[in-house]
This record gives C-alpha cells, structure tokens and sequence, in this order.
C-alpha cells in the first residue's frame, strides 16, 4: 500500500509543477474524509451480518420456509426450493457475505489525503 500512496504523491506533484489543468480535464478524486471512510465499513459490516445470518438461518425455519404462502401457490418452484442442496446454497452464500463482513473488517485501513 506503501507503493501506492508514494505513486498519488508523485503524480499530485507532478500535477502541480504543470500548472493548471486545462478545461474540461477531469480533476484526481481525493480520498474521502476518514469519517465517511469508517462510517461506510460500520454499514457495509453490518448489512453483510444481517443479510449473511439471514441467509443462513431462513433455510432451516419450518414456517418461513416450508409453509411460506407464495412458494405454495408456485408448486414448481416449492419443489426446487424444499431440495436440501438448495437449502445448503442458500446457508453457503450466507456465511460466505459474513466472511466477507469480518474480512472487511480485518482489512479496513484509512485512507488520508
């Protein structure tokens, strides 16, 4: 990452050593304030948990999943979904958007103009 912030700064040097931009010329995005940045995680982190247990908890609820009144009046669709290896896919995208909640959380840095 250390290479990356040095490349920005070199360019942003570069940049100001030509004068200004001409008309029209898009401008180098600044990084958001850190605020904004932790604010984002904070939401990103928690809708991964919440849609990821929901995945993986649905599946196995008799009431929301067996007896669910739309999945009755499509009986084609009732027979794929009451499949186990669909319950398991559903529950397998669940846990995988929680890992990807703690990855995310694990590997949060600050990005600082």
């Amino acid at each position: 990452m250390k290479g990356v912030e040095a490349q920005d700064q070199q360019r942003f040097a570069m940049m100001e050593q030509e004068g200004p931009a001409p008309v029209g010329a898009p401008m180098p995005a600044a990084p958001a304030p850190v605020w904004l940045q932790r604010i984002s995680l904070i939401v990103l982190v928690v809708f991964c948990f919440y849609i990821g247990g929901l995945m993986a908890w649905l599946p196995w609820q008799q009431r929301l999943w067996d007896q669910n009144a739309w999945l009755l009046a499509h009986p084609a669709v009732e027979a794929v979904m009451q499949l186990g290896w669909v319950r398991g896919l559903v529950t397998g995208i669940g846990l995988i958007d929680i890992w990807i909640g703690v990855s995310e959380l694990l590997h949060y840095r600050d990005y600082r103009g």
